[in-house]
């Protein structure tokens, strides 16, 4: 077993931030150099906050997924440095296909996908983060915020098996227990989107889930 590295100033700052706020972090994090995070429920604005300190008191390389467009020249590079990922949705690989490369290239790092999309309720989850684990081999991690218990964190994870109803059944039964978002009355059932039954050819989203 490795040993465990010091923290750094960074990590005893979001440790001690999520204190302060009467936080408890959950690590409960895959063995694994790159992985998929889930973060849910998400229905205020309020969650960033706790999500922050958790993030830098994890010390994980965290990255989240913006369009191209966010990423003007000098601002671009403000936003690559906080974590931003630009995704061309016109890159013939799409949006999914994108991120599947990432998480195969060598080196850590994770993706943080809120996939009900939303701080409103939705009709059913965005299932791209599912997909892009699938593709890249690696695990999807469940994060999860919870107002009752006053804990935030990653509580459980599993390597998608390619049959997406099974697994999301193991999502649902997670989030019973564990997801109380500030507002519950917004959160979106996990649920997967129907699938359309024609497609126009050539369309970019062709094959591809959202």
């Amino acid at each position: 077993m490795s040993e465990k590295k010091p923290l750094t100033w960074l990590q005893r700052l979001g440790r001690w931030l999520l204190r302060l706020g009467g936080w408890k972090p959950v690590f409960v994090l895959p063995e694994s150099p790159k992985f998929v995070a889930v973060g849910y429920p998400h229905t205020s604005n309020w969650d960033f906050f706790p999500a922050l300190f958790w993030g830098w008191a994890s010390g994980l390389p965290f990255k989240w997924i913006g369009k191209k467009e966010l990423f003007p020249p000098l601002l671009g590079r403000v936003m690559v440095w906080l974590g931003g990922i630009p995704v061309d949705r016109k890159n013939s690989r799409g949006f999914v296909g994108q991120m599947a490369d990432y998480l195969k290239a060598p080196g850590e790092g994770v993706v943080v996908i809120a996939p009900d999309g939303t701080r409103k309720r939705a009709p059913y989850w965005r299932s791209g983060f599912y997909y892009m684990a699938l593709e890249a081999g690696v695990p999807v991690a469940l994060g999860y915020i919870n107002y009752k218990t006053r804990e935030v964190g990653v509580g459980s994870w599993f390597l998608p098996s390619g049959d997406i109803e099974k697994d999301f059944g193991i999502i649902r039964e997670f989030y019973e227990e564990k997801g109380q978002g500030l507002r519950p009355a917004n959160h979106s059932p996990i649920a997967i989107k129907p699938r359309q039954e024609t497609v126009v050819p050539g369309s970019a989203s062709a094959g591809v889930p959202e």
